[in-house]
């Protein structure tokens, strides 16, 4: 049964419509990291190289860019129910997910996959964060912190259900992320209406696309988020390779692998919530740029983490720096959506995320060609460079 249309929520009712958006957004957003999650199996299965970590992560980065700048472009999610949007991509997102599992898949079919994947799952993040500024005006920085904890949380699930599901075969991690996305549609359909605050765009703008970055403080913003992905993804996608140049490193250490990449990078689901509540009090630009100053730190004293013989200190210091890496990004979301108009707001946010995106490639191919050719110890201080000229910008811009 739908929810009766909203004027403006009460307290008890904006709880549980917030509930409803981050469990949605969990059950979709396992699809994002489903290869990574039983990536072992498929370079088995299907006789990949080392490479395709990179390249399948890649594809799936490169498929959700092309997604956002059409739904940008067209204004989708302004001109349409967000929540039917939802619906659709999500539908569409788990059946291509599932498709892996064929047998007859090649490299190239298995990148076409996580490519479609990709372009659906456009129609989830960003419209999920608009759902939530449809119906949060005050309170937005929490209420997207816990939207960006879902989406960690999801996106860390499926190396937790591979480390759960041991056992079992590995094609039960992709149906399994397929069918929470199914539910997770068919959840956000069923229960959440279009928002009190939502001023739908009637027609086909594409104008708005190119107006986006003519108020400032939306440019300000977007240029953190920016500085911001450079890091992310490719923090998330070589966490396991991280783990296991540790262990290598040091012969005594022994993980679980996917149990501690679901740690790692679940955990910052609560960094996430944690700014959304400490940007309350002392502000959202404040906040976002010490949780960017933070991840930056952990970049640039990365090799030295790696000589420490303690496995719990290393554990410790992964789990901060899980925390830091993503704390940031709804503080800059937030910032995108309270500076952009309401009737291109689901249009700024999806073409901010489309450019910061279309970075992950750059930065986790950089990680991927030098794997090989530079001291895997060293190799991530690398990422601390999207961070450094995000502060910099960012001080200026705070003078």
């Amino acid at each position: 049964m739908r929810c009766v249309e909203l004027n403006k929520p009460s307290v008890k009712q904006s709880k549980f419509i917030l509930s409803i958006i981050v469990i949605a957004q969990f059950c979709c957003i396992s699809l994002w990291f489903a290869g990574n999650g039983v990536m072992s199996d498929l370079m088995v299965v299907f006789s990949l190289k080392s490479t395709a970590l990179g390249h399948l992560t890649s594809a799936v980065q490169f498929g959700f860019i092309l997604g956002t700048l059409i739904f940008a472009i067209l204004t989708i999610a302004d001109r349409f129910s967000p929540s039917k949007v939802f619906f659709s991509c999500a539908l569409l997102g788990s059946l291509f997910n599932a498709l892996v599992i064929w047998e007859g898949n090649s490299l190239a079919s298995i990148l076409l996959l996580r490519f479609l994947t990709g372009f659906f799952l456009a129609g989830i993040y960003p419209v999920g964060m608009k759902i939530a500024a449809d119906y949060y005006d005050k309170g937005l920085g929490k209420s997207l912190g816990f939207i960006v904890g879902a989406l960690v949380v999801g996106t860390a699930f499926p190396h937790l259900a591979k480390g759960m599901t041991g056992g079992f075969h590995w094609k039960y991690v992709l149906l399994l992320s397929s069918s929470l996305s199914v539910f997770g549609g068919l959840l956000m359909l069923a229960m959440i209406p279009d928002g009190p605050y939502r001023k739908p765009g009637n027609k086909l703008d594409l104008s708005a696309f190119f107006s986006v970055f003519n108020y400032k403080g939306v440019r300000s913003a977007a240029f953190g988020y920016f500085a911001h992905m450079w890091e992310v993804y490719a923090f998330w996608a070589f966490v396991p390779v991280i783990l296991k140049t540790y262990a290598m490193e040091h012969s005594g250490a022994v993980f679980n692998i996917p149990l501690w990449s679901f740690l790692v990078i679940g955990i910052g689901g609560l960094g996430s919530v944690l700014s959304g509540y400490l940007a309350q009090t002392a502000g959202t630009k404040q906040v976002a740029y010490i949780a960017l100053l933070l991840s930056c730190l952990c970049c640039l004293v990365s090799p030295l983490m790696f000589e420490v013989t303690s496995e719990s200190l290393f554990i410790a210091f992964l789990l901060l720096w899980g925390m830091a890496v993503i704390a940031d990004s709804p503080l800059f979301s937030t910032l995108v959506a309270q500076n952009a108009s309401a009737e291109i707001r689901g249009t700024a946010l999806t073409i901010v995320n489309s450019i910061g995106f279309a970075i992950t490639i750059i930065s986790i191919q950089l990680l991927n060609v030098l794997q090989d050719s530079m001291n895997p110890t060293h190799i991530y201080t690398l990422l601390a460079l999207g961070p450094i000229l995000g502060l910099l910008v960012l001080y200026e811009k705070k003078k």
